[in-house]
């Protein structure tokens, strides 16, 4: 690409000097680092990383920037995200695993010795969740004021019920196809490929009331292909493609405006968290409440045992 090669300052001593790169020699590694080191991971989670080290481009690239990857100015740019970008701890903790990861690439390829991002630890991340939960009285005067006459009233209200009542997220929903739904001796399950997974590799309790919903509204598709998506469009221009999930969360939005419940931290995620407390008020013991929210540790879940009295607010 006409870069002058990559290499180690004072050379013998880079082990203290670290690595002095041009903005285009990064550019370089960054790209070959998206391209290697996550060759196995989704599109949303290299999309993740490749947005996470952009923002470290443009601090690098400030002029004066005299960058030579050491743990003192991966401080520096810790304090930058805080203080002058003013970013969410969980957002600054994105951003610094993307730089850990990228420095240990750079030492996997020999052009460090040491990952100076080990030594700067990323914010904690908060022990309770910044999103809201519907209360009981959301939840009621949301599945009240769902319309189901048209087509897309059906789909809507059944894309609703799987997040509500069935703890499914948004990208989860738009990932689905006709033929994930699996009816077994025990109900019915639909696969799901979950954010930063590559496979189908896991299966969803879908409840009767959920499954009613999505049956309702598959019934006024007339003749549908296995391996059709489960939610479309119906708009003109639109008909019959696969949902995102920016139309997802718009068109949730719009049914909390109309029941009235759109508040400050309800989002359409707000579903997805509401459906843990639900399982909880009703019984379900914690352990199965873990299993069907995907959680990697029980910790997790315990931040809604501990919110349960959220729902009666």
């Amino acid at each position: 690409m006409g870069y002058p090669p990559v290499s180690s300052s004072a050379d013998a001593s880079s082990a203290k000097t670290g690595l002095q790169l041009t903005i285009g020699q990064l550019s370089v590694q960054i790209q070959e680092f998206l391209r290697t080191y996550l060759r196995d991971k989704s599109s949303e989670t290299v999309g993740t990383y490749r947005r996470s080290l952009n923002e470290f481009e443009r601090w690098f690239s400030i002029p004066g920037r005299d960058f030579s990857f050491q743990p003192h100015e991966i401080e520096s740019y810790k304090s930058y995200l805080m203080e002058e970008r003013g970013l969410h701890q969980v957002s600054v903790s994105t951003y610094l695993t993307a730089l850990r990861r990228l420095c240990q690439f750079l030492v996997d390829s020999g052009l460090l010795k040491d990952n100076p991002a080990k030594q700067v630890k990323g914010n904690r991340r908060p022990s309770t969740h910044s999103r809201r939960v519907l209360s009981q009285d959301d939840v009621e005067r949301l599945v009240n004021s769902l319309p189901t006459q048209s087509e897309i009233d059906k789909r809507d209200r059944a894309i609703i019920f799987t997040m509500l009542f069935g703890g499914l997220s948004e990208i989860e929903i738009t990932r689905a196809d006709v033929k994930d739904l699996e009816q077994t001796l025990m109900g019915w399950y639909l696969r799901i490929q979950g954010k930063g997974h590559t496979l189908k590799d896991q299966q969803v309790p879908i409840d009767p009331p959920v499954m009613d919903a999505v049956r309702l509204y598959l019934d006024t598709r007339g003749r549908i292909r296995p391996e059709d998506a489960l939610f479309v469009s119906h708009g003109h221009r639109s008909e019959g493609k696969r949902l995102n999930t920016r139309s997802v969360r718009s068109r949730i939005n719009a049914h909390f405006e109309a029941a009235g419940i759109k508040k400050e931290g309800i989002s359409p995620h707000s579903l997805t968290h509401t459906a843990a407390l639900l399982w909880l008020n009703d019984g379900m013991r914690i352990e199965d409440v873990k299993q069907r929210m995907r959680h990697g540790t029980i910790d997790t879940t315990m931040i809604y045992f501990r919110k349960q009295s959220s729902l009666e607010d």
